[in-house]
């Protein structure tokens, strides 16, 4: 791949010296989570959404889920210590993150916030993550991507 096609995932990660790969699909703006865990012919446990959210305190959190699971909001307000949780508003999520919503990625966002990834890929060889640009997505050790963005493993799905 050359460097103009790279992400800046990809930089952020080969600049970590994190192993990973990429995958690539065409991307029509409406593929659900779960077809893409088929394009990537991936079981569709190991393929996972980054949602961003806000906390009654004001904070961000970034919460790594299974793409065909929904963010528990009660449970991710406990692990973040917060009273309450809320999600951002999609017009929000470019400024504050960088990215777009489609190709949102818990790797090179515009600042580090605190994340928590589904307790579910603790065990897991390796996830799939957005690469950071529809149409893009990476793999990589789910104890490679949390000690990258500082992530704790947590119970976060209803």
């Amino acid at each position: 791949m050359s460097s103009k096609d790279k992400t800046n995932v990809m930089r952020v990660l080969d600049s970590k010296k994190i192993a990973y790969g990429v995958h690539t699909y065409e991307p029509d703006g409406t593929l659900s989570g779960e077809e893409i865990a088929g394009i990537l012919n991936e079981d569709v446990s190991c393929v996972f959404k980054t949602l961003v959210t806000q906390g009654k305190t004001g904070a961000y959190y970034v919460f790594v889920v299974p793409v065909a699971a929904e963010l528990d909001l009660k449970k991710a307000a406990k692990a973040a210590g917060e009273k309450s949780i809320e999600m951002i508003k999609q017009k929000d999520l470019l400024p504050l993150t960088g990215y777009i919503h489609g190709g949102c990625s818990p790797v090179g966002m515009k600042k580090l916030f605190p994340t928590f990834i589904h307790e579910s890929a603790e065990k897991m060889e390796k996830m799939y993550v957005s690469g950071g640009k529809v149409g893009y997505q990476i793999d990589v050790a789910p104890s490679a991507l949390a000690g990258l963005v500082r992530g704790r493993f947590a119970d976060i799905v209803g």
